[in-house]
């Protein structure tokens, strides 16, 4: 990582893709809670269980374990840590605070809308809490979408493909293991991705014009 101060992505492109996702991720939310896309929740919860392997549910198990909202936040606040330590305060504030505003609002989200989880004969360890929006999915999109955003600006070429690939598979694994496991609609997961995202894309445009004011004011009480 390139320690020398770099500016951060730039809010004018952060900005609207964090509204499209914001979008996108409420009416996710909307058409799995009215039931729209049930049909497609149900065959796909009943064809993984049906087609379930024992090595693989122990493995995705394990999965689901270390992808959970505790292991989610604790990534983004080891994070954090070590930008505040090189002396980047406002990117280590970002990176904490975005998974802490995303388990806010998916646990809001969550009781107010109340949705039922998939029937107990498809669970592999039962859950009976809200499902919508999956609180796994949101808080893993949430914090390695943050990490990556804002380090991108500092990471060589190599360092932001394989940081990206491995945030893009992480993610994905684990929202799969909800879905494999019978805990969660695919909906579910699939809202919550979504609203991780647009989260991580929203307090990054946060702090894109945050460090632009202050630029803007230390260059102005220099020219002064």
């Amino acid at each position: 990582m390139n320690d020398e101060r770099s500016a951060p992505l730039r809010a004018r492109v952060t900005g609207p893709v964090a509204g499209v996702l914001l979008v996108l991720a409420a009416a996710l939310v909307a058409l799995a809670w009215t039931g729209v896309l049930q049909t497609g929740d149900t065959e796909t919860a009943v064809g993984l269980a049906a087609d379930r392997i024992p090595g693989v549910t122990v493995l995705a198990l394990v999965v689901t374990e270390l992808g959970n909202t505790v292991g989610s936040t604790a990534v983004a606040l080891v994070g954090a840590a070590v930008l505040a330590v090189r002396g980047r305060a406002a990117e280590a504030l970002c990176l904490a605070a975005v998974p802490l505003v995303a388990s806010a609002v998916f646990t809001v989200i969550k009781r107010v809308l109340d949705r039922a989880r998939p029937p107990a004969d498809l669970q592999v360890t039962f859950i009976a809490n809200e499902s919508l929006p999956s609180g796994h999915a949101t808080m893993v999109a949430a914090a390695w979408a943050t990490l990556v955003l804002v380090l991108w600006p500092v990471l060589r070429s190599r360092g932001r493909v394989l940081l990206t690939a491995f945030a893009v598979l992480w993610a994905g694994a684990v929202g799969f293991t909800r879905v494999y496991l019978g805990v969660h609609w695919l909906s579910d997961v699939l809202a919550g991705w979504t609203l991780g995202v647009a989260l991580a894309f929203t307090g990054v445009t946060v702090l894109s014009l945050v460090l632009d004011r202050r630029s803007r004011r230390r260059d102005g009480a220099t020219a002064a």
